[in-house]
């Protein structure tokens, strides 16, 4: 074997790692390329309008039927009470429903979730019987529990049922709209909008990774007929499906109790179980999207949990738990969902090159290794990818500005940084506790906490 200095070695390296990073990137960059080319084909085709609605004559609509709302939670008394306020205060319909679960160890949220209900008979407070943290499935079963034993007292069914989370701040129109497209399907998805926050790089992030996976990817999915995933906000389902996923899980509830992503699981059954899907784009007169807002983890710790948790569900637990589909553009779309572990391992042995390149320059320029030579065929895929890196971060601009305007736009270009380092440590701890569920370890709701949200500023404002 011949003997190369540690220089050389790093040499070596260097070129093994440019070959592995630039072959992925350029199935990235055309797997990406596809999904742009199809958006705009249906962009000039007409097929990916945003309609447009007038929210106030929106909002006096009748509701159709019986309209239930469900909000699992755990330790979030910091928000829930300013959710459920707004939900009531903008959602006025007598027709609604909100069921607020809680664990029999979580009396600080109890107490909010009253605070908030403000004694509206529309409010019920569920308690599970288990202490918590279970999973987020588990608590979504039991408020799911709730409602069918309220059906049979009252002998009534609900025509709709919605998700949200703790810290969502719905849409005034958003119910209404919901009512009104359930009549065509069984499940529909309304966009989120994260919150900018001010001074927080991390919780940005998330506006440009939202603004392009809801004002594009998502799109595409319906278009061509894949299965649309559920985000578990937002959403909403019509009861008879639910109880047809319910039968077919042969459990407490139509929720996975056994995964960490059951909404994202919900919707592609909902899609093999013969189910109509809609995502909804739909903008008010005055332009803004009707979508659920919220403000996301502003701490690297916690953007790393929870991404995690999305990696470890969606890309690893569903590899065998959701298959992949019944056509070639379901086939397509899963894989999309399931690339982040090697995403992350792309985009590290990228920052890798980026340490190396340093010393190795050095060397090359004092003689100690010879200068990189490259393949015509490598310079090819470089420069192709180097190209596609300008477009991807035109494109991230562009859909960024269109929902937050020029100044959150320009900086979602050099935010793309901070979210491969958070997928990067995110997929690393999905990776670990994969490997510890696969060992037997029990899955809980390791879940992110909020102190801030849309719905609590949006209420001292009101009060202003």
């Amino acid at each position: 074997m011949a003997q190369f200095t540690p220089l050389e070695w790093l040499a070596v390296a260097e070129h093994e790692l440019l070959l592995f990073a630039g072959a992925f990137f350029l199935l990235g960059a055309l797997d990406e390329f596809a999904v742009d080319l199809v958006y705009a084909w249906l962009r000039l085709t007409g097929r990916a309008r945003t309609w447009t609605i007038e929210r106030q004559a929106l909002r006096s609509r009748t509701l159709a039927g019986p309209a239930a709302l469900l909000i699992p939670t755990w330790r979030e008394e910091r928000v829930i009470e300013h959710t459920i306020a707004h939900a009531l205060a903008v959602w006025p319909y007598p027709e609604l429903r909100i069921y607020a679960g809680c664990y029999c160890n979580d009396s600080a949220t109890l107490e909010a979730i009253m605070r908030g209900a403000g004694g509206d008979p529309r409010v019920r407070v569920v308690v599970h019987g288990r202490a918590g943290p279970t999973t987020k499935a588990d608590c979504l079963n039991r408020l799911y529990a709730a409602l069918e034993h309220d059906e049979r007292r009252y002998g009534a069914e609900f025509r709709l049922v919605l998700l949200h989370d703790a810290e969502d701040m719905v849409d005034p129109a958003a119910l209404a709209l919901m009512d009104r497209a359930i009549e065509e399907a069984e499940f529909v998805q309304l966009p989120v909008l994260p919150e900018p926050q001010t001074g927080s790089w991390v919780g940005s992030h998330y506006c440009e990774e939202f603004a392009e996976a809801h004002g594009k990817a998502t799109v595409v999915r319906g278009a061509l007929g894949a299965a649309l995933p559920a985000a578990g906000v937002g959403c909403g389902f019509a009861r008879p499906m639910l109880r047809t996923i319910a039968g077919q899980m042969a459990g407490d509830g139509p929720f996975s109790i056994d995964s960490l992503t059951e909404d994202y699981e919900l919707g592609l059954r909902i899609k093999a179980a013969g189910g109509r899907q809609h995502f909804l784009r739909v903008r008010g007169a005055d332009g803004k999207l009707v979508a659920t807002r919220a403000c996301f983890p502003a701490r690297i710790d916690h953007a790393v949990r929870q991404k995690a948790r999305w990696v470890h569900g969606i890309a690893l637990q569903g590899w065998d738990r959701t298959g992949w589909g019944n056509s070639a553009a379901d086939g397509w779309m899963r894989i999309r969902d399931r690339r982040g572990p090697l995403t992350a391992l792309v985009l590290l042995a990228g920052y890798l090159l980026v340490v190396l390149g340093g010393p190795l320059f050095v060397g090359a320029r004092m003689g100690w290794v010879p200068p990189m030579r490259l393949e015509p065929a490598l310079v090819a895929i470089l420069w192709f990818n180097l190209a596609s890196f300008a477009w991807r971060a035109l494109v991230r601009a562009a859909f960024t500005a269109r929902e937050y305007g020029l100044r959150e736009g320009l900086l979602a270009i050099p935010r793309i940084v901070v979210g491969n380092v958070i997928a990067m440590m995110a997929a690393r701890r999905a990776l670990g506790a994969y490997v510890g569920s696969l060992r037997g370890k029990p899955l809980r709701w390791d879940k992110t906490f909020h102190h801030a949200l849309p719905a609590a500023i949006f209420r001292r404002e009101q009060a202003a």
